[in-house]
């Protein structure tokens, strides 16, 4: 894996990852939103032809990260899953045995459809809207929070962001980034099977853009 770049949000330490994840130091927190697993078993399935190969690669991203920074949890936030079981979403099962010491907090998302009896089996803690620690609460989707609700800072996923590098000769890039507001961290999708958002950050907002092996601020 390629270094992570520091960021500090609430004097808490942010590692920010090229495999689209922050390490989240001061709790050996590993956190990412919006793996879509079993996504590409769900076109296959559909009659549209994703090679499988998409999936294994995702996994073996999540395998890197969770080598290199060695965490004790995974806080996923949200859409972990993208639809029904199937062959997929199986092997994840024999994956997570392989993992069994690592605990993972699932925050549901909108393709969050199992049954929560999978869930338990799997040994995964499931929080149907929110989880709230000392320091940040993580949602799927901030932007059904009411405003009044802000008071701490919050990590989301949901709408997979990226944002446009503009180069020489009218050139330009829609790159992944995680988008820090003033409330809110959006996270990109770990899946690289996904769709990109454009994000329309604000004076005060920090981008970091993931290009190829660097994590850079734009």
């Amino acid at each position: 894996m390629h270094p992570p770049l520091k960021h500090i949000v609430s004097a808490q330490t942010l590692w920010l990852s090229t495999e689209r994840c922050i390490y989240w130091e001061e709790q050996q927190s590993l956190i990412l939103a919006d793996l879509h697993l079993g996504k590409t078993g769900h076109f296959r399935k559909a009659g549209i032809g994703v090679p499988q190969t998409v999936f294994k690669e995702d996994m073996q991203r999540l395998v890197n990260a969770i080598q290199f920074f060695k965490p004790e949890q995974l806080i996923i936030v949200g859409d972990m899953f993208h639809s029904e079981s199937n062959k997929e979403i199986e092997l994840f099962s024999r994956w997570r045995k392989d993992f069994s010491a690592l605990a993972v907090r699932l925050i549901k998302g909108n393709h969050d459809i199992l049954q929560d009896q999978w869930y338990k089996a799997t040994a995964i803690d499931l929080h149907t809207d929110e989880l709230a620690t000392e320091h940040f609460v993580f949602r799927h989707d901030y932007s059904i929070l009411p405003g009044e609700s802000r008071d701490k800072y919050f990590f989301s996923g949901h709408i997979h962001p990226g944002v446009y590098i503009k180069g020489m000769a009218r050139q330009s890039l829609r790159l992944p980034c995680f988008h820090f507001t003033a409330h809110c961290c959006t996270l990109p999708a770990f899946s690289r099977f996904t769709g990109l958002a454009t994000v329309a950050p604000e004076r005060q907002d920090k981008v970091f853009a993931i290009v190829e092996d660097k994590v850079i601020r734009v």
